[in-house]
């Protein structure tokens, strides 16, 4: 069975972060494993606390991740801690992790930033440069490039900036007003449009760990990235679909949508 790990936070909520990253792998077919950054304590109306864990304490996590049960994808989510991101950086290296899909969540759906100008930096020297893959959504993007990205046009220059400053792909992540869910994947100098259509569903907390947990796991078994790209976003809509409706704010997906047999069945 092929194996995908997730370094992120963790959603008391369970719709974003860890959670949705493992039932995400899960329900694409791989075993999921996973090294956590920070405890959140946080519902679908918000974040009330942080407590990030050790950078020693991660690493200890990495370790035990790698010397056992050998990843064949890796998918790197929310970390706003310099010293956590050089220690992701260095055991990625000293393990030569492959499939490295890089999240680089920077910005709430509020339009908060939650990460520091000096954390930006160590990402884009430390981690950048071994990620696989990046995908950042447009608010990010414009982080990231110093750029203003308001049509499709500026989100292929901005995604060709990116990916040839990190020599890696790049899924720019559509929305925000620009278009109706449509995904730009530059790699390799070329790029390609994702088509999608925008789904009349409030409740997409933690869309984007969840897109990039389902690219990282069809990384793992052994999908080209256009494919991996394809199949995720096939995955992403048809949870959204699915309509679930829990909590007061901003809910999750139904990361389960296609769960069938007897152990899945209600009373």
């Amino acid at each position: 069975m092929k194996t995908a790990l997730t370094i992120a936070g963790s959603d008391s909520s369970g719709g974003a972060g860890i959670q949705a990253d493992i039932k995400t792998m899960t329900m694409n077919g791989v075993y999921a494993m996973s090294a956590i950054t920070a405890l959140t304590a946080q519902n679908t109306r918000g974040v009330t606390a942080i407590s990030e864990v050790t950078p020693e304490f991660l690493g200890q996590q990495l370790d035990a991740v790698f010397t056992d049960i050998r990843p064949d994808a890796v998918k790197i989510g929310m970390v706003s801690s310099k010293k956590l991101i050089e220690m992701i950086a260095l055991k990625l290296r000293e393990y030569q992790a492959e499939n490295i899909v890089v999240d680089p969540v920077m910005v709430a759906t509020s339009g908060a930033r939650l990460i520091t100008d000096d954390s930006i930096d160590t990402l884009k020297q430390e981690l950048f440069p071994l990620a696989t893959l990046l995908t950042p959504n447009i608010p990010e993007t414009e982080i990231l490039t110093d750029m203003s990205v308001r049509t499709p046009e500026d989100m292929i220059e901005a995604a060709g900036k990116l990916s040839r400053q990190y020599q890696c792909a790049v899924l720019c992540k559509g929305g925000h007003q620009i278009n109706d869910a449509n995904d730009l994947l530059f790699h390799d100098g070329n790029y390609r449009w994702f088509r999608g259509r925008r789904i009349d569903n409030s409740n997409t907390h933690g869309t984007g760990c969840t897109l990039s947990s389902a690219i990282a796991a069809n990384l793992a078994k052994g999908f080209d990235l256009d494919s991996a790209v394809k199949i995720a976003k096939d995955y992403l809509s048809q949870a959204l679909e699915a309509m679930l409706d829990l909590g007061a704010g901003r809910g999750p997906m139904k990361h389960n949508f296609n769960l069938t047999g007897i152990f899945a069945e209600e009373a």
